[in-house]
């Protein structure tokens, strides 16, 4: 065997790559999913930066923050409208400036209103009603109050996200679940990796991974309508700022405990009626499934085929150079892409909650769930409810700003992350791809979570928080 030979085998399985694929994954577990005492709180690593780096830009924050908006709408406006050729097709650059109308229109309304609350400008009268844009009960709050929180944890997360994502964590995880996916959600193993992407990356990782491996035909519609509605959970990431936002930062180990309990049991349920139990079990082609395509290889125990396929991921790693590189991107693409739509959203659906009574008479429905599920201020709280399809952080801005009762805070934040569904992010992203669901279908599964998750998380708000 010639030394060329031996020199491409000879990497495989060696102390190198399981140092490639140990040390990463552990540093990644320590900063995103290991509570520590800080300050007398418990809390992760990654807030604690998270929070230092917001006091430390604690003058500039906002500034910052109306410059990336305002910057993203003009850029991407003119990038939009004329397309010039250098930039390349497929090119990170092109897909974070060139966008689809709607998505334009998101972050043109950012940028007028994020300027209206930092220069406290705009304000307009519809009838007898008068409205103030920069008021703190409106954009000022998302910008003075919401803001600084999501770019300090979306700098930081964007940056080490690798270390979970890219060093074989989520390939061991997801082949290690394969005898579970497929049992009890009725989905493949491989979804299992989908679902830990999100839960310790973001939602919308998962429905990438789902739409590309529904298109290489890995998945069948039903599949993927499954997968991309149940498991592109919301990360840890954004939990951190939902449990932050309702000031129960102090609770974030029991909140995330809630959250996966309802979340499972959500993925138990949920699948099982319609829309998506009446999805078909086809290819994206209209081909019909043949074999099985998650055998385990023969002669091989599932633990050692996990740690196989592991090891052959940190096997061919990025360089360290490589890896800065894509931890930038997450983050440019987090800070750039998703605090316009949130500053559209959110003050819209301020605007909305503020001075109409349209999420009072859509929540009228569940007044009767929450007092009979003992949560306190159940008026208040079942206001909170209908307005998370618009956007994940809205019910926890609301209950910050009207809700006393720690308990019912609690109920609504985790509500608000489990429900799933919303319009901001996951469901525009779900409606831009191939997966096969529709607007419609997205909001009665919104609605199907929230029945379901609710009692779950009241039952361990009562015995978590009391």
């Amino acid at each position: 065997m010639s030394l060329e030979a031996n020199q491409s085998t000879a990497p495989r399985s060696n102390f190198a790559t399981i140092m490639i694929f140990l040390i990463p994954s552990l540093i990644g577990v320590f900063l995103f999913m290991t509570p520590i005492n800080y300050g007398g709180e418990f809390t992760i690593p990654i807030a604690i930066l998270a929070k230092e780096l917001k006091g430390a830009l604690a003058h500039s924050i906002t500034l910052i923050v109306t410059s990336v908006i305002v910057s993203m709408a003009v850029i991407s406006g003119l990038a939009t409208l004329f397309k010039p050729k250098f930039l390349k097709a497929g090119s990170f650059v092109r897909h974070l400036l060139i966008v689809s109308p709607v998505w334009l229109v998101a972050r043109t309304l950012g940028a007028i209103f994020v300027l209206m609350a930092y220069l406290k400008v705009g304000t307009f009268s519809i009838g007898d009603t008068k409205i103030e844009i920069h008021s703190d009960a409106v954009g000022g709050l998302v910008l003075h109050e919401l803001m600084p929180i999501l770019f300090s944890v979306f700098i930081l997360a964007g940056l080490l996200l690798p270390l979970l994502l890219n060093f074989g964590l989520l390939e061991l995880v997801g082949t290690l679940l394969t005898k579970v996916m497929r049992p009890l959600f009725g989905v493949p193993g491989r979804s299992a990796v989908n679902c830990v992407a999100s839960w310790l990356g973001d939602g919308s990782v998962g429905i990438l991974m789902t739409a590309k491996q529904y298109e290489e035909k890995h998945y069948t519609q039903r599949e993927a309508a499954i997968i991309g509605t149940t498991f592109s959970a919301v990360s840890i990431t954004f939990c951190l700022v939902v449990i932050g936002q309702v000031k129960l930062a102090h609770l974030f180990a029991p909140f995330y405990l809630t959250v996966c309990m309802a979340g499972i049991a959500a993925a138990l349920i949920v699948p099982r009626l319609p829309p998506l139990r009446f999805k078909k079990d086809i290819y994206i082609d209209g081909e019909e499934v043949k074999g099985n395509p998650e055998a385990l290889p023969e002669g091989k125990t599932l633990f050692k085929h996990s740690l196989d396929v592991a090891l052959d991921k940190a096997r061919h790693a990025q360089t360290i150079k490589e890896t800065l590189i894509d931890g930038l991107k997450n983050a440019v693409d987090m800070v750039f892409a998703v605090l316009p739509v949130v500053m559209a959203i959110g003050t819209i659906a301020l605007v909305i909650a503020e001075y109409t009574p349209v999420f009072q008479w859509l929540g009228t429905p569940f007044i009767p769930l929450f007092e009979l599920m003992q949560i306190p201020e159940a008026e208040k709280a079942a206001q909170t409810v209908v307005v998370g399809f618009a956007d994940m952080f809205i019910p926890s801005i609301l209950a910050a700003q009207n809700i006393n009762s720690e308990l019912t805070r609690f109920v609504v934040a985790a509500m608000s992350v489990t429900q799933l569904i919303y319009m901001s992010e996951v469901g525009a992203l779900l409606l831009g791809s191939k997966i096969p669901v529709n607007i419609f279908e997205l909001f009665m599964i919104f609605i199907l979570r929230t029945l379901v998750t609710l009692p779950v998380i009241a039952l361990m708000g009562h015995w978590l928080v009391g």
